[in-house]
C-alpha cells in the first residue's frame, strides 16, 4: 500500500510540474512575429539604426511600439529596436536589459 501511494504522490508532483511548464511557456508563444512588407521594412529600419547586424527576432504590437525588432550585433550582443508604425525607431535597449534607464530614446 506504501508503494502505491508513493507512487501516486510521485505522479501527481510530475504532473504539476508539467502542468507548471506549460502555463510558464504560455507567455512566450503570444507573440506575433512582424511579416510581409512590414518585416521588410521594420527589418531595414532597425539594421539602419544599428548599424548592422543581423535581424534574429521581430515582434509586432510589442508594448513599447507597434513593432520590435531583434538585431544580433557581430560581437553577439542583441539590441531590440522599437519602431512606431511608420517604423520610425522609438528607442532600443540592449535585449535582456529590461531597465527603462538602459533604454535609449531617439528624437
Amino acid at each position: 500500500m506504501r508503494k502505491l501511494t508513493g507512487m501516486v504522490a510521485l505522479v501527481l508532483v510530475l504532473a504539476a510540474v508539467a502542468a507548471g511548464i506549460a502555463i510558464g511557456g504560455a507567455g512566450r508563444d503570444d507573440e506575433t512575429p512582424i511579416t510581409g512588407t512590414a518585416l521588410e521594412r521594420a527589418s531595414a529600419a532597425a539594421l539602419a539604426h544599428t548599424g548592422g547586424g543581423r535581424v534574429t527576432d521581430t515582434e509586432a504590437g510589442d508594448e513599447e511600439g507597434p513593432y520590435e525588432v531583434e538585431v544580433t550585433l557581430a560581437d553577439g550582443s542583441r539590441v531590440d529596436v522599437h519602431l512606431d508604425a511608420a517604423f520610425n525607431v522609438l528607442g532600443d535597449e540592449a535585449d535582456g536589459a529590461g531597465d527603462e534607464q538602459d533604454e535609449v530614446e531617439d528624437d
